[in-house]
């Protein structure tokens, strides 16, 4: 396989020893104690079962076009250009080191690694488990040998040691083209750990994947945002990329805002950030599998439906699926 890779290694969010935000961001040991010893998070009102049965279908695989399918969480399988694309795959039962221990995941994927098509590509936006997870890649690895990785600086070596073949690692404003596929790196505003000394020791990032670059006439432009708070930084996105099809955008993990604030938008700053990047669609992710945060399960898709007024953010069920030729209709 041969690709080209264009990398900007860019100084002012790396000081030799670790990445950093190019906006101030605190987050202290106090903080997350003080968030951890104190958490209080409520079932959905019509309880976990209730839950499941509203925003949970059966996929439909055998539907055609360039076509997103909502899996779970920040899970997405894209079809665009004739290649299957997937976004930070977590396929286990719980998002933490453990598989006994930590957020247990309330929605099951709306398919398994076994049932997946053949996969050519997959993102992976920072380190965290609810978006790195260790047994979901080596099972894809596994299946999909030729599968590409693209990944932010910093996290080639582990997911070569996990067994991927093809990994390209990318800054920020990076762009690797790879089969009539472009894929850019993009700022966002978070942080990556995933052991007790390795904070902010690789990069995390958000990726736009676009097709057909050649042709502006025929382009389409996807955005998957990963992880970020809110940020003006994100208004460039928008900018250099000034048509954007479809945006994925995280609106659960949010509370409460002292704590989250610096880590995750809410549904409001979502519908934000889809008007200051003049998104034509936007698909709303990171919500409905974990309880990473404090808000119940249920009130991040009522918070958006309130938000969103007519705009075309679309809140899909686990399992449902998007024609990106479609995208941009209304809500009604």
């Amino acid at each position: 396989m041969s690709y080209e890779q264009k990398n900007i290694v860019d100084q002012s969010h790396h000081d030799g020893k670790k990445f950093k935000n190019q906006e101030p961001f605190k987050l202290t040991l106090s903080d997350t104690c003080r968030w951890y010893f104190n958490r209080k998070v409520f079932p959905p009102q019509e309880g976990y079962l209730g839950f499941h049965h509203q925003w949970c279908q059966s996929i439909d695989m055998t539907l055609d076009d360039d076509r997103i399918w909502w899996i779970g969480h920040s899970t997405t399988l894209i079809r665009l250009n004739g290649k299957m694309i997937l976004t930070d795959p977590v396929f286990s039962d719980r998002a933490s080191p453990f598989q006994f221990l930590g957020p247990k995941r309330r929605t099951p994927p709306a398919l398994s690694i076994e049932e997946l098509p053949d996969i050519d590509f997959i993102v992976i936006s920072h380190n965290h488990y609810d978006h790195l997870d260790y047994h979901s890649i080596r099972q894809l690895v596994s299946r999909f040998a030729n599968v590409v990785i693209l990944v932010p600086l910093g996290l080639k070596t582990k997911l070569q040691k996990w067994g991927a073949k093809t990994v390209i690692e990318l800054d920020w404003w990076g762009s690797a083209d790879i089969d009539n596929l472009t894929f850019t790196a993009t700022p966002a505003k978070h942080w990556s750990k995933r052991g007790l000394f390795d904070v902010n020791k690789v990069l995390w990032c958000g990726w736009v994947i676009q097709s057909n670059v050649a042709n502006a006439n025929q382009t389409k432009t996807l955005y998957f945002m990963g992880d970020t708070a809110y940020s003006s930084v994100l208004k460039h996105i928008g900018e250099y990329f000034s048509h954007i099809d479809l945006a994925l955008i995280p609106i659960g993990a949010y509370a409460p805002r002292w704590f989250m604030q610096s880590q995750h938008i809410d549904p409001e700053q979502a519908v934000q950030l889809y008007d200051e990047l003049h998104c034509h669609a936007a698909m709303a992710i990171h919500w409905g599998a974990f309880e990473l945060a404090d808000e119940p399960l249920d009130e991040p898709p009522a918070l958006l439906s309130q938000y969103r007024e007519d705009r075309a953010f679309h809140l899909l069920k686990i399992g449902g699926s998007l024609s990106i030729h479609q995208t941009d209709s209304k809500i009604e």
